[in-house]
């Protein structure tokens, strides 16, 4: 059974998409509506920019959704899902792709939770780290410990056994870090982002991000999404709704959500979109399935 997965920030890198725009005519005539939609060639920056300009937060996630969509709409009748689902920015694409959302309702949407995030980020500075060789309760646990001391820390990501993403203010992931690192972990790095994702300080950008997915139309999707909240496939246009407003101060329950998907059959995971790191995940959490990008 075939599931399709898509990437969130991180996956960008310069000159993706380009083939696409170059070889394929659905690819060009959206892209070159994304320019229109957004009010600035990001193709420019996509395709020949640099790196730090496609670091921009405004730019690098509706990248990753444009490339992420794109790609799987491009693939024709060979885009057959069983169940979809993307990892924090990418259920964007993933919604998109499974036809709970229009293409422009997406872009729309993701350009709009990238201006909030970059608000929030300004407001309530964070950042987060990468915990690697603990298992997740323990990491959990040290985080109530921290927060309990008035500071702020979550585990954000739950990417595969023994990588887990924290977040929270800098005092909170500085104790944290050294903390687990007391605790065993083979690695507590403290990642280059620009504030502390799927944490409490993204509360601003939920709520801005609320109104703007309250007044757009979703639809049922053609297939089961498995979204970040509870890794629970999901097909109702309205708790698809809920599920992504909350999506932005939740952890992302990627582990469960693949391990959900392959109990309900999947066996064959593609990644549409920039990078492999989704990929190397589901290796991971299951050497069983098949995991790849497209052919």
């Amino acid at each position: 059974m075939k599931a399709f997965v898509f990437p969130g920030q991180g996956s960008q890198f310069v000159g993706m998409g380009k083939d696409l725009y170059d070889n394929n005519a659905l690819a060009k005539e959206l892209f070159d509506k994304a320019n229109d939609i957004l009010g600035f060639r990001i193709t420019d920056i996509m395709f020949a920019g640099t790196d730090e300009e496609l670091k921009q937060t405004k730019v690098t996630q509706p990248a990753v959704f444009l490339h992420s969509v794109i790609s799987a709409l491009c693939m024709g009748a060979d885009f057959k899902p069983a169940m979809v689902a993307g990892h924090s920015l990418g259920e964007f694409s993933a919604l998109v792709a499974a036809g709970a959302l229009s293409f422009e309702d997406g872009l729309k949407l993701v350009h709009a939770r990238a201006m909030a995030m970059q608000k929030a980020c300004e407001a309530n500075p964070g950042t987060m780290a990468a915990i690697i060789g603990l298992p997740d309760e323990k990491v959990v646990e040290v985080c109530a410990e921290v927060s309990a001391t008035g500071k702020v820390v979550v585990a954000a990501n739950f990417n595969c056994p023994g990588q887990l993403v924290i977040s929270g203010d800098a005092e909170g992931i500085g104790e944290a870090c050294e903390k687990l690192k007391a605790a065993g972990a083979k690695r507590a790095l403290p990642l280059n982002v620009g504030g502390a994702f799927h944490s409490p300080l993204m509360k601003p950008a939920k709520d801005e991000l609320q109104t703007a997915i309250e007044q757009t139309e979703f639809k049922a999707p053609k297939c089961p999404v498995y979204q970040n909240v509870d890794g629970k496939p999901h097909t109702d246009a309205a708790e698809i709704k809920a599920n992504l407003i909350a999506q932005l101060t939740s952890s992302v329950r990627w582990t469960s959500s693949v391990q959900n998907m392959i109990a309900d059959g999947a066996d064959d995971f593609t990644e549409c979109g920039p990078g492999k790191a989704l990929q190397g995940m589901i290796a991971r959490i299951d050497k069983t399935v098949a995991a790849h990008g497209i052919a």
